[in-house]
């Protein structure tokens, strides 16, 4: 059973700024990604700005979701939910980093890399700026399955873009 997580670490710009170059260090150390693909809504951000950090102008965006809403400790669906895969577009042969704001349980993650690999892409790689470790599941630890990561905690993460009612705790 996953952990209830209390307490709440509320990210910055500069934290942001932090992460996103943190991750491009490890990043640049590898051959390039031919495209950077964000997964719908929060990955969308980071994602934009390690393609600027890494030159790369191919950007896309994938819709997956795992919480049923936006507020502090939402509950889970039973699995990942994709909506509208055609906007990742054409990825056959491509190099891709797959990029997402948060990783609680390593589920939507992994759901965003199968989808690529089933796409047809040549190379998979993800990276997170946060990794909440407090309700992993994965089979493997989070450095073992996720390329590169920002930051490690243990309590639910709160962004600069999420909105007021999010960063206070309340249900929009």
């Amino acid at each position: 059973m996953a952990a209830d997580i209390t307490s709440t670490k509320h990210l910055t710009w500069d934290d942001i700024a932090e992460q996103t170059e943190r991750i491009a260090r490890t990043l640049l150390r590898a051959p390039l990604p031919q495209t950077v693909v964000g997964v719908v809504r929060g990955g969308l951000v980071p994602a934009v700005i390690l393609a600027h950090r890494l030159g790369v102008r191919d950007v896309r965006a994938l819709e997956i979701t795992h919480t049923v809403d936006d507020s502090t400790n939402a509950a889970k669906t039973a699995r990942p939910v994709t909506r509208n895969s055609a906007s990742l577009g054409d990825v056959a042969e491509l190099d891709i980093l797959v990029v997402d704001d948060v990783a609680g349980t390593g589920e939507t993650l992994a759901a965003a890399a199968r989808l690529v690999e089933q796409a047809g892409a040549a190379r998979v790689r993800s990276a997170v700026l946060v990794v909440n470790t407090a309700n992993w599941s994965g089979d493997r630890p989070p450095d073992q399955t996720v390329t590169s990561i920002g930051e490690t905690v243990q309590c639910w993460v709160v962004f600069p873009w999420e909105s007021a009612a999010t960063r206070t705790g309340e249900r929009a």
